[in-house]
């Protein structure tokens, strides 16, 4: 079996071979679909670093007991424009999901609202939680903190997580404006891509274990640690995102939680926030056009493409010839469906 005989599944299909191995993994029915679905759609659009690349991580996780796939998250209705939830330890996308209906009920009626999660794994990238707001015409911003593995500006020591944040917003005669970036200089899964495959870093992405300068992976997952991006800019984010994903939801701090009992642990157990938007009540009736003129003006301005725009182009074509796995990735998918 060679990685150059790609095999091309449909998105239908990759969901469902990937809800096989969580459910064999301890998920229940529900979760595993909405856990399916969002890896699926990371591989579907070349979020390759999210994508089935984590399957084994989630497996492990699942199996050292650090995180409940069958979790029933608690929905609670705290304000008129606040929604909370207590995730009860298991991931986010199905709290987010349960919560969801709420959410949209407080914004359709305020104009605005919030969503605080907490005691939460999410391992996953940041823009599937947030594009279908903007496909339903609302403008969302999620910020989310993980496992310490980023170095504060000038620091030695691991204390924020990679911490990204993701914004959507609808976009008239095109798909919504989505961006997902990292706080740090760059994504862990990729570092960890990196590391398997040999390849060194840029430099400014990291610092090995006695906080010099590296651009080996290994030497920054060897207990090393990221960088932000942007130096004390990218540090004033990150810790943007650790206090309204933890402080602020009740959820942990990246470096607050303790995994070391579990063994094979990997999804960061910390919380999760949303703001979502109605844009009608902003001022104007054309917001959406608006948002497609100010991205033009950046491509006339000479920026060659927006973020995401790589992203949509990449699922026509998974949409129109299939998802490509490598046969050896595809081995390792069916060897975990079937234990």
């Amino acid at each position: 079996m060679t990685e150059a005989a790609d095999i091309h599944l449909s998105y239908a299909d990759l969901v469902a071979l990937l809800q096989k191995i969580f459910v064999r993994n301890g998920v229940s029915e529900r979760n595993a679909k909405i856990l399916a679905e969002n890896c699926a759609s990371c591989e579907r659009d070349g979020s390759l670093s999210h994508g089935i690349f984590r399957m084994a991580g989630y497996v492990s996780s699942l199996n050292s007991g650090w995180v409940d796939g069958k979790a029933v998250p608690e929905v609670e209705d705290v304000g008129p424009a606040f929604v909370r939830v207590d995730a009860k330890g298991g991931f986010t996308q199905p709290a987010m999901l349960a919560a969801r209906p709420l959410l949209i009920e407080k914004v359709k009626q305020n104009g605005v609202a919030v969503l605080a999660i907490r005691r939460s794994h999410h391992f996953s990238a940041l823009w599937p939680d947030v594009e279908p707001f903007a496909e339903e015409g609302f403008v969302a911003l999620s910020v989310v903190n993980s496992m310490a593995c980023v170095v504060p500006h000038g620091g030695k020591k691991a204390v924020f997580g990679t911490n990204p944040v993701a914004f959507a917003s609808p976009r008239a005669g095109a798909a919504p404006f989505v961006f997902d970036q990292a706080s740090s200089a760059i994504a862990h899964g990729d570092v960890q891509i990196a590391a398997r495959a040999g390849h060194d870093l840029k430099p400014g992405m990291g610092v090995d274990r006695e906080g010099q300068p590296t651009t080996d992976p290994k030497a920054i997952l060897d207990g090393g640690a990221l960088m932000p991006f942007g130096g004390h800019k990218g540090n004033s984010i990150a810790l943007m995102v650790e206090i309204l994903s933890a402080a602020l939801t009740g959820g942990y701090f990246s470096g607050e939680f303790d995994w070391s009992g579990h063994k094979g642990a990997q999804t960061p157990f910390t919380g999760q926030f949303f703001i979502v938007i109605d844009p009608a009540r902003g001022g104007n009736h054309v917001f959406a056009e608006r948002v497609a003129g100010i991205c033009d003006l950046v491509l006339e301005a000479g920026q060659e493409r927006l973020p995401g725009d790589r992203r949509h182009v990449t699922r026509a074509k998974a949409e129109k010839n299939g998802i490509p796995l490598t046969a050896e990735n595809h081995g390792k998918l069916k060897a975990l469906a079937e234990g």
